[in-house]
């Protein structure tokens, strides 16, 4: 059982107990709710048809930001040279349940 969802621009295979690093979100008490569901299967090689009310509900397990990633700029001859580092956010949730057509397959 393994659904594709669209967030932060991205999109994420994901399973139910499945742990994965997605970009900072709102959620509230720990608790996060992807509607944008692209697909759901229920079975290897076939998927559902009808997504309409599909979602899946996932916990927060932290939040946290990534390893710096140095970004430098450099004009030979020209005595120009800049240095600039960004760290993500990001917050790893637990997917606990995939719900479509009324069917939840949890961890």
């Amino acid at each position: 059982m393994y659904a594709v969802i669209r967030t932060g621009g991205k999109q994420y295979l994901v399973s139910p107990g499945e742990q994965v690093k997605i970009e900072t979100v709102a959620h509230d008490n720990g608790t996060v709710e992807f509607s944008d569901v692209l697909a759901v299967s229920s079975e290897a090689g076939k998927f559902e048809q009808d997504l309409a009310g599909a979602k899946v509900v996932a916990s927060v397990v932290q939040e946290g930001r990534g390893d710096k990633i140095l970004v430098f700029k450099l004009k030979r001859k020209k005595q120009y040279k800049k240095m600039q580092g960004h760290r993500q956010s990001f917050v790893e949730v637990k997917i606990n349940e995939i719900v479509v057509n009324g069917k939840s397959f949890k961890a």
